[in-house]
């Protein structure tokens, strides 16, 4: 499975460079565009890429990029630590994490590996939200927390030139 070329040319403009291993649009922002893409668990060039979604959208990118500079990802891991309650959630939302992966191929190399910290420690909260908004709510709980924290970040209308019938 490949992205479609309009969605590969959007992805392009919002990273700045040609998309690597994406396989699909994960999730739409309410403006129409990809803001989440699922990327193939082995690149092109054969490494493997744990990184199962990955959040594309510049203007998600930097109000998540607010939050982890003041310091939410060192909550959140004490807070993993004292509540068993949420530990599980966490640790659930790995497993499916893991489970979508090796639908798509499996990689023996990062077997076991999910992403964003899971499922002991939270960091790239971008991870996290990626997962959130193409899962859907309920699943992974720090990123739905982000979801809710970061506000509407496609209010401006889309972060890219949305390609033209022309183009």
């Amino acid at each position: 499975m490949a992205l479609d070329p309009r969605d590969r040319d959007v992805v392009a403009a919002q990273l700045g460079r040609p998309p690597r291993g994406a396989r699909a649009v994960a999730h739409r922002c309410p403006c129409g565009l990809p803001d989440v893409v699922e990327t193939n668990p082995r690149l092109p060039d054969g490494s493997p890429f744990p990184t199962l979604y990955y959040l594309t959208c510049p203007r998600a990118v930097r109000a998540v990029s607010v939050l982890e500079s003041a310091g939410l990802m060192r909550e959140m891991s004490a807070r993993l630590a004292e509540d068993p309650d949420l530990a599980a959630r966490y640790r659930a939302a790995h497993e499916r994490y893991l489970r979508r992966r090796e639908e798509i191929a499996v990689v023996p190399e990062i077997a076991g590996v999910s992403a964003g910290g899971m499922p002991t420690r939270v960091k790239c909260l971008h991870v996290h939200l990626a997962h959130a908004l193409a899962e859907g709510p309920g699943v992974n709980p720090f990123g739905d927390e982000v979801r809710e924290r970061i506000g509407a970040w496609w209010s401006e209308g889309p972060c890219v030139a949305p390609p033209t019938d022309e183009e």
